[in-house]
């Protein structure tokens, strides 16, 4: 079997359940396969926000460090081989053909059993046994859903971390704040590590956990600080402190305020793995931080006019963007084109993104049937903004951005990571995470309007 129909019968899994949370069936698979998830190191990151852009500060850092790191996210922008990485190197689509062909015999033996295993636990299967195959120094892992319940939790990890909490899936974890933070404690293991950049109220949770479980709790802001010194739209620089450390003027590539968090949250898990037999020095801090690369983060494509990508896909995320945009770029008029899925709090982010925005133009994502339809939500965008239309195909939606924008305009594409990965495909039909063994950089010149040639 080819790798396109590899990953087909991958995301078929999701039949089982998109949601189907336990660690019972990617227990078994693990066992299935020798128990690789035994053989390593990790630190596992969960949160609502901000839970991929850590984990690429974090990586990166360890790779400038000379570890050979391996990293989990999801979901994927373009392909499936951006959810597993080494240093920067996606799997190759070759180990996941052989991989698949391991695997599957126990997936269906399970099947028999009635205990069918859905994509998400198949895919963090999948990288555990790579990861484990390619003898990865450490692993940084990226929660799904959740945490408690997540098949992820199946790690033990020398550091957790939670970036903050918001309301997400409430029909799965929980329909208040303090619900959902307590699943997402879940990846706290008893005497383990927890760094956090929420806020008091969930701070207080959160502490009280550890303390059950005898785990040591550190809060960015308190216990680890960083303090913006300026912001641009292609890289910031801040002063971090923490750990009786102190690092001045640190550059990122990463820009909002809200990464300044989550370089604080990798700030400390870096930190508790120095504690922990992992040398990272100074340098390669810096040397992660200011080259890290994580695609559809207020990710800038074109100039003339500007159009930038972000990941936004909940009231929380779209407060952070509606935040960037007006403190860091400066416009005359700012477009933007949305798609959002249907089980999103869809009032809550257009009120967020509709007083800022000239026009919304609402479009649809092709993923799963999930979206919203246009014309739906293009008249619910109407009572928070002044103009809203509807454009059926992303790549229409961003022409028709272009055609009413001057040189000076702005053009955010947001709402959700299905839309942000097919409207990246226009300028950049492959995805470059990042990482010392990336072969592709960016020099800095940005092309003016026209896609890139598939």
């Amino acid at each position: 079997m080819d790798y396109d129909k590899v990953t087909e019968h991958i995301f078929n899994l999701r039949k089982f359940g998109d949601m189907k949370l336990g660690l019972e069936r990617v227990q078994s698979m693990l066992n299935g396969l020798g128990n690789p998830e035994k053989k390593l190191k990790y630190v596992h990151i969960g949160g609502t926000n901000g839970k991929g852009s850590t984990a690429a500060m974090i990586s990166s850092i360890l790779s400038y460090a000379g570890y050979k790191v391996g990293t989990y996210t999801s979901p994927h922008l373009s392909d499936f081989t951006e959810r597993i990485a080494i240093r920067g190197k996606k799997i190759p689509k070759d180990d996941v053909v052989r991989l698949f062909d391991e695997m599957m015999p126990i997936a269906d033996e399970m099947s028999k059993q009635g205990n069918g295993i859905t994509f998400f636990e198949f895919a963090t299967a999948l990288a555990i046994k790579y990861f484990a195959e390619n003898e990865v120094d450490i692993a940084v892992m990226e929660v799904g859903i959740g945490g408690r319940l997540d098949a992820t939790n199946v790690i033990t990890p020398i550091v957790s971390v939670i970036t903050n909490i918001g309301l997400e899936h409430t029909e799965i974890l929980g329909d208040t704040r303090e619900k959902i933070a307590r699943e997402k404690a879940g990846i706290i293991k008893s005497n383990g590590n927890l760094v956090t950049s929420t806020d008091p109220v969930i701070y207080t949770l959160l502490k009280g956990i550890c303390s059950e479980r005898g785990s040591r709790i550190y809060l960015v802001g308190s216990d680890i600080k960083a303090k913006s010194l300026s912001a641009g739209e292609r890289s910031q620089s801040f002063d971090i402190e923490g750990f009786g450390k102190s690092y001045k003027n640190v550059s990122c590539k990463l820009i909002g305020e809200h990464q300044l968090s989550n370089a604080g949250c990798a700030f400390g898990a870096i930190e508790i793995l120095n504690q922990n037999g992992f040398l990272v020095t100074e340098e390669a801090f810096r040397s992660g931080l200011a080259n890290v690369v994580w695609p559809g983060r207020l990710e800038l494509m074109q100039e003339k006019p500007r159009v930038i990508l972000d990941c936004a896909k909940d009231p929380l995320a779209m407060k952070a963007l509606r935040n960037s945009l007006t403190t860091i770029f400066k416009y005359d008029k700012l477009i933007t084109i949305l798609s959002i899925s249907s089980d999103k709090q869809i009032p809550a982010m257009l009120a967020e993104m509709g007083p800022i925005s000239y026009m919304i133009i609402a479009t649809k994502h092709n993923v799963g049937g999930r979206a919203v339809d246009p014309n739906e939500l293009a008249d619910m965008a109407s009572k928070y903004c002044k103009k809203a239309i509807s454009v059926m195909d992303v790549n229409e939606a961003i022409d028709a951005a272009i055609n009413v924008s001057t040189d000076n305009s702005l053009i955010c594409v947001t709402g959700s990571v299905f839309l942000v990965g097919e409207a990246r495909e226009r300028w950049y039909p492959e995805v470059v995470i990042w990482g010392r063994e990336m072969n592709e950089t960016r020099d800095g010149n940005l092309p003016r309007s026209e896609p890139a040639k598939k």
